[in-house]
């Protein structure tokens, strides 16, 4: 039997390998004696939209997926949210009101994620409802802090709570602040 050689040009950045195709398990006593090389095809990886990722997500929330299935918040530059916020997005500042009143971007809605108690932090039980309270699940929001932390925590519980339009702001007020955007 003539022995058959394939090459791969599949790229592997996106996707975990499965055992048998591990580097370590591609040497010739794991492979039959008649393929030397194996060839691969992977499906194209896309980046989805944000009116797609709301879809899926209310098609999940339809077949009944729990929350845990919903992921990671989609997390964008200042300058991005910027331009989000000037497209009609509305910004919800999850600082504290003494963070807040310090100053905050132009049109900024403050609803805490984390009070001060003491030395340190504790989250607010009512976050979800009180955001509810000014927004509605399918609004367009962007969701900021003083660094980033906070709102990339808050994005992903309003995420989970079926929120479909949250965007993480990366680097927070202080990046926003930065580059000189405007504040109020």
């Amino acid at each position: 039997m003539a022995r058959t050689s394939f090459i791969s040009s599949a790229c592997f950045t996106r996707f975990r390998l499965p055992v048998v195709l591990r580097p370590r398990n591609l040497s010739s006593r794991h492979l039959p004696s008649t393929v030397t090389t194996l060839q691969l095809q992977l499906p194209q990886v896309r980046v989805a939209s944000a009116r797609s990722r709301r879809t899926n997500f209310r098609s999940m929330a339809a077949a009944g997926a729990n929350s845990e299935s919903v992921g990671v918040p989609n997390s964008v530059p200042v300058r991005v949210a910027h331009e989000l916020l000037q497209a009609g997005h509305r910004y919800l500042d999850v600082r504290t009101p003494e963070e807040f009143s310090a100053g905050h971007a132009s049109g900024a809605i403050n609803i805490p994620y984390m009070f001060r108690a003491g030395a340190g932090m504790t989250k607010n039980l009512n976050f979800v409802e009180e955001v509810s309270s000014y927004f509605g699940k399918d609004d367009e929001i962007i969701v900021g802090c003083q660094s980033g932390k906070r709102s990339l925590m808050a994005a992903t519980d309003l995420l989970s709570a079926g929120f479909a339009g949250i965007t993480d702001i990366a680097g927070g007020y202080s990046a926003w602040t930065q580059i000189g955007l405007p504040t109020e």
